[in-house]
């Protein structure tokens, strides 16, 4: 049997609500062009009910047995993210010291560009001609000038996935990243095509602080493979009555 590669567990979660999600949702309720946000969106903190959220992320891998817990904690580098990973750590009473937990600037939101803090109408008001582009090119290839497309980011996971099976083989990994970040991982890990994951896309947002997980199974494929176990998975918020909440980051271009 050949070296095992893979990790031998996988999480991937999408941050706790940040206050960007708020703001987004205020600003499309008032139908304003802009979302009133002072930050950079790299620092954009959690709201309290995000860090709510963390917790009871935590607890739920807290419950775990010390051998299933998280050994490897990857982040990306927006402060939403990192303290989504260190409040779950830390109500999970997993101490950093014990683990391999490293901030990766690859796990970062897509990058908008231009039409950063711009709502679906305030892109459609300021840049039409972009907006026509975008629907006619669709999500995944599309560019906003200093932005990313879908495969600007998958591009970077690739990458990713390369350092993840060369540093972290056969250990249990926790990815905290974006909504984004999450899906371009299902793309990739389940080798889905640019329809399966734009359909998966359109049918719902991801749910802040749900965890997709993959388990590695040595009799799938010719050397093993990651199987998946869970897909936006909310329970641990439900069971310790902590809001589900789902909104996409800001900006959100619509769904298509």
């Amino acid at each position: 049997m050949p070296e095992q590669k893979w990790p031998q567990t996988l999480w991937i979660v999408r941050h706790g609500q940040s206050a960007g999600n708020v703001a987004r949702d205020a600003a499309e309720a008032a139908g304003l062009p802009l979302i009133d946000i002072a930050t950079r969106d790299i620092d954009t903190p959690l709201s309290e009910l995000g860090e709510q959220q963390a917790r009871a992320l935590g607890h739920w891998f807290g419950a775990m047995p010390c051998d299933q817990q998280p050994k490897v904690v990857l982040c990306s580098s927006y402060v939403r993210a990192r303290r989504t990973a260190e409040i779950a750590l830390e109500a999970a009473r997993i101490r950093k010291n014990d683990i391999s937990f490293v901030v990766d600037e690859r796990l970062r939101e897509k990058e908008f560009g231009i039409l950063d803090r711009l709502t679906k109408l305030g892109i459609i008001d300021k840049y039409p001609e972009l907006h026509e582009q975008r629907t006619h090119v669709g999500k995944f290839y599309f560019r906003p000038p200093g932005g990313e497309s879908w495969c600007d980011v998958i591009l970077r996971l690739r990458s990713v996935i390369d350092t993840i099976c060369r540093e972290y083989r056969e250990e249990r990994v926790l990815i905290v990243g974006h909504q984004v970040i999450v899906n371009c991982f299902r793309y990739l890990l389940e080798r889905l095509d640019e329809q399966q994951i734009l359909d998966i896309d359109r049918a719902a947002d991801v749910p802040n602080c749900s965890v997709t997980s993959y388990e590695f199974d040595p009799t799938r494929g010719r050397h093993g493979k990651l199987v998946p176990q869970l897909v936006n998975f909310v329970a641990p918020l439900r069971e310790e009555g902590a809001p589900v909440t789902a909104e996409p980051d800001a900006p959100a271009a619509p769904k298509s």
